[in-house]
């Protein structure tokens, strides 16, 4: 049998015409997303991308391989089915804030707790940009919008608290410029389970810039915390403010911000990211933007079984010793055969006088 020839990133594109405003951030995943693609040895005959509503549920048209363009807060509906009907298939649901966490919030908490084995990328651009800049539910305290025009009083919800909370194996986050970005999404795909990774993505049209105060390039080093399993959480340099970490305040229990002196993390308290480590994930989430970098890759990660393992195993145990018989299932309860005798019988009953 030949190998399957190695594939490029010109490989997962399509035909059709990419169709965002420019200037989007949804540029910048895709193409991350289409060389991330051939790196994880993803096949398109393989693969399936499952979307919403919005901006960001364009995405299945520009990716060359197996897609659904679903109906708004529902792709992971559509997903679990996809996934249970063929459990082979490497499953990618694209949704946004306002898709995921406002009409399909219930949908996106279910397929977390399941655990469905699939990738969940939220592009998150804190606005709904399709339908003209109404607030989402992650905007701002204060955002000016067609549905807010004096400011959103909102209290925002924080995506990847929400995906902990629903009880997701593994969060992470991203920013759709990010050289970092598909590293992020290699960890994802090699999550066995519901890998849900926040997009930071700028609406250059609705909300530019929104999140120029971290993900700008210039002193990014001070505004970023990239956390990579068993190391230190470092950031800074010595160039600007100086190196500084994030520990453990015990007596609180929450976390703080320290200096690291002449390279000596250990002494300063440092804490040295472990993926598994579910409470200090949230505290990651919480921290406040400002006084704490903003937490990057991947926060949480740790298996546990699928939702489709569940499934399939409790469907062969369930047909375990059975021989399928489908006539025998079909006659079961309240059936009835219609023939000969059946139709003589309700000729009669017509020609008796009663009327109809």
């Amino acid at each position: 049998m030949t190998p399957p020839q190695k594939m490029t990133a010109k490989d997962w594109e399509t035909d059709q015409e990419v169709r965002w405003c420019p200037g989007c951030g949804d540029y910048a995943i895709l193409k991350a997303v289409q060389r991330t693609l051939p790196e994880i040895g993803a096949r398109p005959e393989n693969t399936v991308f499952v979307s919403g509503i919005g901006c960001s549920s364009r995405f299945p048209y520009y990716v060359e391989s197996y897609g659904f363009h679903t109906i708004h807060g529902r792709a992971p509906a559509v997903a679990t089915g996809v996934k249970l009907a063929n459990p082979e298939l490497d499953v990618w649901i694209i949704t946004g804030d306002g898709d995921a966490l406002s009409i399909g919030g219930n949908h996106t908490m279910h397929v977390l707790r399941r655990n469905l084995n699939c990738q969940i990328l939220l592009f998150n651009n804190e606005i709904y940009g399709l339908t003209k800049g109404q607030y989402s539910p992650t905007s701002r305290e204060g955002t000016k919008s067609p549905s807010t025009p004096y400011g959103s009083v909102d209290h925002p919800a924080k995506p990847a608290a929400f995906a902990l909370g629903a009880g997701a194996r593994f969060v992470a986050r991203g920013f759709d410029v990010s050289k970092n970005l598909p590293d992020v999404l290699k960890a994802a795909y090699a999550h066995k389970g519901a890998a849900f990774v926040e997009i930071f993505q700028n609406c250059i049209v609705y909300n530019k810039d929104v999140f120029e105060d971290f993900a700008a390039p210039k002193g990014a080093e001070d505004r970023q915390l990239w956390l990579k399993d068993g190391e230190p959480m470092l950031f800074g340099s010595d160039k600007t403010g100086g190196v500084k970490g994030i520990a453990l305040d015990r007596e609180n229990l929450c976390l703080k911000v320290v200096d690291v002196l002449d390279g000596d993390w250990q002494a300063a308290g440092v804490i040295v990211h472990d993926v598994r480590n579910r409470s200090i994930a949230h505290m990651l989430v919480e921290m406040p933007f400002g006084a704490f970098p903003m937490a990057l890759g991947v926060l949480y990660d740790d298996p546990a079984p699928s939702f489709e393992e569940g499934v399939i195993a409790q469907n062969e145990a369930a047909a375990k010793g059975k021989t399928p018989d489908l006539q025998k299932l079909l006659s079961l309860g309240q059936t009835w055969v219609v023939g000969p005798e059946t139709e003589a019988a309700d000729a009669g009953s017509a020609g008796s006088g009663h009327e109809l």
